[in-house]
């Protein structure tokens, strides 16, 4: 048992669980996560992992769909589930009284769905409206533009939600032979937090699980080809023009990701970050504008999002290029640092305050095989981080030329 009462257990086949007690809680969380997202899916069948979380909600051997959506809510409870691109979840939060119906019913999406082909012709028009709504959402859509052109004939490009071509093929022994494939040991991990007993959620779920059939590793998501870089313009109706500029980072388990974290934070975090300060506060040009990053198992992206008129996009684009030149030039001002450093701990601590936190960090150190780390070792490692290590990162993924833009709005 580590510091902070975490405990790990593996069952036959090297499926794992994981729990977390919290002191002078009522509730308990848990979750399944399955290691398989969209980066794992072949040509054409983009989508399936999506499609999949939202089918077992439509009736599993043991339940209907409205028995799935009614009996945890009228405990008081809630379930929930996403994709990601490499992993799915399946989370439920309930009353510690209430935890063995919680993992029953996580259990039973994941082990046992009928995927028949009658929901899936009603779930399909779900997941098409899904994407309808990114279509019609142009500060989300053109992050899946920039993601699509960022990672160019590789799986991380797909998206998530796939596409309306894809999914409209999908059948249902699709998604029946994909869980086939991936829903099994080891590529699960059982995660719990809150008022809970270890011992107690390692026998359920031994029992729920039994019958979940052992099977090779999780497929490995291969390396990417070398970036793109460059100016790309999409031109769509619209008041304002949306922009992302980002270039590749580190992947999760590289020990550059805590000083590209800070000087994401320093740049673009918050209202006292520079990106703000200068491009909405300083000159005007937009509402939005901030950082963003993503580390996956082979690899990782960086970079800046802001909406404005189509008037300013240029300027507001030669702004943050300017800013991420100097960064990439010079590193981070001591003081800005160590806000930088406050900021990020804060933010963790915090976060891990809360239930979903709490669950969703016991299964991502599982996910990415990392050693575990308390709250004291992880702000004792961002404390760590020097000048030199912000000026090294800053240096190698911040240049501005070996950045992708992408811009969607109207052209004239």
């Amino acid at each position: 048992m580590s510091e902070d009462g975490i405990r790990r257990t593996e069952l036959d086949g090297g499926l794992s669980v994981l729990s977390q007690p919290v002191q002078g809680v009522r509730s308990a969380s848990v979750g399944v996560w399955v290691r398989y997202g969209s980066a794992h899916e072949g040509p054409g069948e983009q989508g399936v992992a999506h499609l999949l979380e939202h089918m077992v909600f439509k009736g599993t051997g043991a339940r209907t769909s409205k028995d799935i959506a009614l009996v945890l809510e009228r405990l008081g409870g809630s379930l929930d589930a996403y994709t990601s691109r490499e992993h799915t979840s399946y989370q439920a939060r309930v009353l510690d009284e209430h935890l063995d119906t919680a993992l029953e019913v996580v259990a039973d999406l994941v082990a046992d769905p009928l995927l028949r082909e009658e929901d899936l012709e009603v779930e399909r028009e779900v997941v098409l409206e899904e994407i309808s709504t990114v279509d019609d959402t142009p500060d989300d859509l053109v992050f899946e533009l920039h993601t699509q052109a960022l990672w160019p004939d590789h799986s991380y490009g797909h998206s998530i939600l796939g596409t309306r071509e894809t999914v409209g093929s999908l059948s249902a022994e699709d998604l029946r032979r994909a869980h086939a494939a991936a829903y099994r040991r080891p590529g699960l991990v059982v995660a719990a937090t809150g008022n809970i007993d270890h011992d107690h959620i390692v026998e359920t779920i031994d029992r729920l699980l039994a019958g979940v059939p052992n099977g090779g590793a999780p497929a490995v998501v291969p390396d990417p080809p070398p970036a793109p870089r460059g100016d790309r313009v999409v031109d769509r109706a619209g008041a304002q023009t949306h922009i992302v500029l980002g270039g590749r980072a580190v992947p999760h388990s590289d020990h550059r990701r805590f000083p590209l974290v800070l000087l994401s934070s320093a740049l673009g975090g918050g209202m006292s970050s520079r990106l703000f300060q200068r491009v909405r506060e300083d000159l005007g040009l937009a509402y939005a504008v901030f950082t963003f990053q993503s580390f996956y198992r082979t690899a990782g992206s960086l970079g800046v999002y802001v909406g404005t008129r189509p008037e300013w996009a240029e300027r507001a684009v030669s702004v943050i290029r300017e800013e991420l030149g100097a960064v990439a030039a010079e590193g981070l001002l001591a003081e800005e640092l160590e806000d930088a450093k406050g900021q990020v701990k804060g933010q963790m601590v915090l976060g891990l305050e809360s239930p979903g936190g709490r669950l969703y960090r016991l299964a991502l150190q599982e996910l990415y095989g990392e050693p575990y780390r308390s709250v004291d070792e992880l702000t004792a490692r961002i404390d760590a981080v020097t000048m030199d290590e912000i000026r090294e990162v800053a240096g190698e993924f911040l240049d501005p030329e070996r950045w992708l833009t992408v811009r969607l709005g109207p052209t004239h």
